[in-house]
């Protein structure tokens, strides 16, 4: 603090990035963008483009053109880190930041990558390594989260119940072939289900299968986007959300529910039907909305989960029994995403959830710094 004036924390928002969810993460990094407190943050933008490079983007030269995007800002050649870059050349340019010496250092990240890349632990890890902090969970957390095969053993040995599964590797379905695997799926789970590869976000590669011949064809897809595939029991269920917010103290804001004209939330649905909907708050027996919000709760500590998760239920609408259908670490943050939208409703308005994020990221690196990194002096050393 100078003469009553708090200086600006320098925050690099990174998106974009070498996945399926590339064009995805490009309107999340929009809408933050926009909705930075510009009188708190200098904000430097940090693109990574579909082969890995990643470019450095001026945001005030950006907002100075209104027919530019930050997707058109990724074509430029400027590439200042190559994709093979580490963490060493990703501090130096940290420390370098948008301007040369020690104001342009960044203080903080807010990685907004969507996806393999993104939310599966190899960000965080380099972002690790080169000690910078960072929004969201840590390396092991965004790994487990993004796995749905690992999120659900660990889940459901937590107690926390998840919908009947089986996960095929590559070796089983190289080796066995997909009319075998599906032979498999309807003798332990029957029709119809869900397949999914094991690490994918935004319902990309999902199909639902009625049927043998669908089965087959739903594996197959699957496969293309991970070496693990997941086949989940088909529930006639509700589809609710719960955003959770914090690290050691995690906060769970109110249900809300997805309605989609379609046979389950798919890419169309979540960012290209208008007549899917969302209803904030859910119209939920009270129980039933607490019992999940504290089961939301249970399942972001049960992966470890810091900073945020949206976490997904489906609800059986006979029973009314819970279940857990996955965590995601880096949920969307378009203008039409579920987590800003529900933490609004709950009472803290978008520009205040990034002020929050922002600030567990820098608690937690603080926190973090503080562990000995240096193994301990022997009794005889440590007795003089």
């Amino acid at each position: 603090m100078d003469g009553g004036i708090m200086e600006k924390l320098r925050v690099g928002l990174l998106f974009g990035g070498r996945s399926v969810e590339h064009d995805v993460s490009i309107v999340s990094a929009t809408s933050i963008l926009g909705a930075f407190d510009r009188d708190r943050y200098d904000v430097s933008l940090i693109g990574v483009d579909a082969d890995g490079g990643w470019h450095l983007i001026d945001a005030d030269a950006l907002d100075a053109l209104p027919e530019a995007s930050l997707g058109d800002a990724l074509a430029q050649p400027d590439v200042f880190l190559p994709a093979t870059a580490g963490a060493s050349e990703l501090r130096a340019a940290a420390d370098a930041g948008p301007a040369p010496g020690p104001a342009g250092r960044l203080d903080v990240v807010f990685p907004i990558i969507h996806g393999r890349g993104g939310e599966d632990g190899a960000l965080q890890g380099l972002l690790e390594s080169a000690d910078l902090p960072y929004v969201g969970s840590g390396v092991l957390s965004s790994a487990a989260q993004m796995d749905k095969d690992v999120a659900k053993r660990l889940l459901a040995h937590a107690g926390i119940p998840v919908t009947p599964w089986i996960t095929f590797s590559p070796a089983e379905l190289e080796d066995r072939g997909l009319p075998a695997a599906a032979e498999r799926v309807e003798t332990e789970l029957g029709l119809p289900v869900y397949v999914k590869p094991a690490n994918s976000g935004s319902s990309i590669g999902i199909s639902r299968a009625d049927d043998t011949a669908s089965l087959v064809a739903a594996i197959d897809l699957a496969r293309r986007y991970d070496r693990k595939v997941v086949v989940e029991s088909s529930i006639d269920a509700r589809e609710v959300e719960v955003a959770v917010l914090g690290n050691d103290h995690p906060e769970a804001s109110v249900v809300g529910e997805i309605r989609s004209a379609q046979a389950f939330y798919d890419y169309d649905s979540k960012y290209r039907d208008d007549a899917t909907e969302l209803v904030i708050p859910a119209d939920l027996e009270p129980d039933l909305s607490e019992s999940i919000r504290e089961t939301a709760v249970l399942a972001y500590q049960a992966l470890d989960a810091e900073g945020m998760a949206r976490v997904d239920f489906l609800v059986d609408r006979e029973t009314h029994r819970i279940y857990v259908n996955e965590l995601n670490s880096l949920p969307g943050f378009t203008n039409v995403s579920m987590y800003p939208k529900l933490w609004e409703a709950t009472g803290l308005p978008y520009s205040r959830l990034l002020d929050r994020l922002i600030e567990l990221a820098l608690e937690r690196h603080d926190r973090r710094s503080k562990l000995e990194t240096r193994p301990p002096l022997s009794l005889s050393e440590g007795s003089n």
